[in-house]
């Protein structure tokens, strides 16, 4: 998919969180979003529960930390080189520069007219009444409901089957690469979704109304 965009010194790209679990490249993906921090254009990543578990598991302010393990965690840490005889250390195995990554992750970016977050907001509040909680695992309470906090909400978190546009409430961007269906990215400047389906290196794109 980068490869693909190319993006540039002017553009920005935003991660709306899940690096980790889910597959056996957690390092190598965090690796390549470093990269990519390097590499010229502005980049705003931000927190997925699956990182605030993982951060909570190894010791660090965060949430159900004793559901990592057992949704995807194991092979996380399997990235690292660490066993599960050595799982109560594993916080040392974890180069700084990825526990620093992992830890300076932002909750939300706020781009008018656009508020990118993992899952979304709690319909009835305002973007600065918004938690934690909701904003990387909220679901159904948010997506089927409109909201009137004043911005069109990108969000992951929950897959679909295709990009979902609820103009002007939210745009769902997680699209089930895990699960044997595509990875999504949305240029808003041009209204152009890129997709890549799993296990394939071509990208697809369509052009979205966005507007």
């Amino acid at each position: 998919m980068l490869r693909a965009l190319e993006p540039e010194e002017s553009d920005t790209v935003v991660f709306v969180g899940d690096y980790v679990d889910r597959g056996p490249s957690s390092r190598d993906v965090i690796e390549l979003v470093l990269d990519l921090t390097r590499s010229g254009p502005e980049v705003v990543c931000l927190k997925g529960n699956h990182e605030d578990m993982m951060l909570s598991f190894l010791g660090f302010p965060g949430r159900y930390g004793d559901s990592f393990l057992f949704n995807g965690g194991a092979a996380t840490l399997d990235s690292y080189g660490v066993g599960e005889s050595e799982i109560e250390h594993a916080v040392e195995r974890i180069p700084k520069l990825h526990l620093d990554f992992l830890c300076g992750l932002a909750l939300s970016y706020l781009r008018p007219p656009y508020f990118f977050a993992h899952a979304g907001i709690l319909p009835g509040r305002q973007l600065e009444e918004q938690d934690a909680e909701d904003l990387l695992w909220i679901r159904q309470e948010f997506i089927f409901r409109p909201h009137n906090a004043g911005v069109t909400v990108v969000f992951g978190h929950t897959p679909m089957r295709q990009t979902l546009i609820d103009l002007p409430y939210k745009i769902g961007i997680d699209t089930g690469l895990v699960y044997g269906g595509r990875l999504t990215c949305v240029e808003f400047k041009e209204g152009v979704s890129y997709q890549v389906a799993r296990g394939s290196s071509h990208v697809r794109s369509r052009r979205l109304e966005l507007s």
